[in-house]
């Protein structure tokens, strides 16, 4: 998410459910005036995943993981309703639906539930980052939903076996920054992230965080995407995901997490490493694909954001599909 938000007001105007952790039945599109949308806690992350194994979704922002680590940043909110699990956000003071968790069957009353939701408060429905089934849900819907492609949010998508080999032509320039790593640093090493290591890796968030403000001091979403990587780490073994880092003379110069998306493809959240050790960055995403993934067939990059800098990066790594993402508005 590249967005810089300002928080949204709406929260006094939710009606609150009845007890808290009860759900109401959803019956009908103005039952979701009932729901208390709230904050999402640790806690609450069975919930998540049991609505993200619904069914198959490839859009990396779909996991318990990525709106934990954004729930502040964009203030998100969830609710449970029936069998659909909701969320609102602050989008550039926006009040914004992100897409709906549920079965494909149940899509079409939920996009009649928001809409009559965001009409008591004033808004248009606006849906922030929704994959390609959920605007064929909204075309579906209404002929005067507005689809804007959202290029800056597409998803980077990669063979994972040629990321642990870094096999071919295409890869040549990478294999030799590999090389020239393990070359360079013989001493270098590989480990796993646990939560015994974890501070040692927030030790190296917080450098690289340093460096790149000195950069852009102006930047809110460098604070911003710290904190959610932290927020991580913190409590690592909660998350059920799986990290690595690289350990150069007793402290950790590269060190990223990830978590598996669906059944052939796992997502990673974040990636940091010393700009002055040359070839860090390629050693921590091989690395971390050789030795953690070894099942999966694809891996997900999440996006660019639109940072030139950052689309070379991905684009130099040869995706093999993008993963579309739209934003949409129905009046």
């Amino acid at each position: 998410m590249i967005v810089i938000c300002r928080r949204w007001h709406h929260a006094s105007r939710m009606q609150k459910i009845r007890g808290a952790g009860s759900s109401c039945a959803f019956n009908d599109e103005r039952s979701l005036s009932k729901i208390d949308f709230k904050a999402i806690e640790l806690k609450d992350k069975p919930v998540f995943d049991k609505a993200c194994r619904a069914r198959r979704y490839e859009n990396s922002h779909y996991n318990f993981t990525n709106w934990y680590m954004w729930r502040n940043a964009f203030d998100i909110r969830w609710a449970m309703g029936g069998d659909v699990l909701y969320e609102l956000a602050d989008m550039d003071g926006r009040l914004t639906a992100l897409q709906p968790l549920g079965k494909r069957e149940d899509m079409q009353q939920a996009i009649g539930a928001l809409q009559a939701y965001f009409k008591e408060h004033g808004a248009p429905l606006r849906f922030f980052g929704v994959d390609e089934e959920m605007k064929d849900e909204l075309l579906r819907y209404s002929k005067d939903v507005k689809i804007e492609d959202f290029r800056d949010g597409y998803d980077y998508v990669y063979d994972a076996e040629k990321l642990r080999t870094l096999s071919g032509r295409k890869y040549h320039g990478k294999k030799n920054h590999l090389n020239a790593f393990c070359k360079n640093y013989p001493q270098a090493e590989y480990m796993p992230i646990t939560a015994d290591i974890a501070p040692a890796c927030i030790e190296n968030i917080h450098e690289w965080y340093k460096v790149r403000h000195e950069d852009m001091p102006d930047n809110k979403y460098l604070t911003m995407e710290k904190d959610a990587a932290i927020s991580v780490l913190e409590n690592f073994d909660a998350f059920q995901v799986k990290g690595g880092a690289i350990f150069l003379d007793g402290r950790v110069v590269a060190c990223t997490f990830g978590e598996q998306l669906n059944d052939d493809t796992a997502v990673i959240h974040i990636e940091k490493a010393d700009p002055f050790v040359r070839g860090a960055y390629t050693a921590i995403n091989q690395m971390f694909v050789e030795h953690e993934w070894g099942g999966m067939k694809y891996i997900n990059r999440e996006e660019d954001m639109g940072l030139p800098g950052l689309r070379r990066a991905k684009e130099s790594y040869k995706p093999v599909m993008m993963v579309k993402k739209y934003n949409a508005v129905l009046a």
